[in-house]
């Protein structure tokens, strides 16, 4: 990404962690298209990683949770490291997913947006994401994508926001 695509990007990220993490990922790219995993150091980013994950890419189109953080197993109710994407409990929302990791796995661009809580116990909650490509070990193609997933209730959006994010998820 240039740095004018970099802006436009992080001007639709709507959490402030979403934003942080963009930043520290655009600075680890230094001139690539996306940087490697090797570039990436959780402590760097120490507040974030409850919402954090990370996933890997596998032959066939498969997304494997290399690893999750807390706030993960708090969405899902059970630990989700070491499961693929599809065995998620992902309800309607399903090929949502599934489109959103192919996309930034098929481009190596980042991908964000917002949807309602994946389970339908927690369909009072707004996940933002947000999924950043990692390239592995001196390739050029993503291995990995970098995830920060944050839940908020929807009561706790301000008013315009709330209006804003709740209809363009009914439509």
């Amino acid at each position: 990404m240039r740095e004018e695509s970099h802006r436009a990007f992080r001007a639709q990220l709507v959490i402030d962690g979403q934003r942080q993490l963009f930043d520290y990922w655009v600075e680890r790219c230094r001139a690539r298209a996306m940087p490697e995993r090797r570039d990436i150091s959780p402590s760097h980013f120490p507040k974030l990683l409850p919402a954090v994950s990370l996933i890997d890419i596998e032959a066939g189109g498969r997304y494997r949770v290399r690893l999750a953080g807390t706030a993960l197993r708090d969405i899902y109710d059970r630990e989700i490291t070491g499961l693929y994407i599809d065995d998620l409990e992902c309800g309607r929302a399903r090929d949502y997913w599934a489109a959103s990791y192919a996309r930034v796995a098929e481009t190596g661009r980042p991908a964000q947006g917002v949807i309602r809580c994946p389970r339908a116990t927690k369909e009072h909650l707004v996940q933002f994401w947000l999924k950043l490509p990692l390239a592995g070990d001196g390739a050029h193609r993503p291995a990995m994508i970098l995830c920060l997933d944050t839940c908020v209730p929807a009561t706790s959006l301000p008013g315009s926001l709330s209006s804003e994010v709740l209809d363009a998820m009914a439509g």
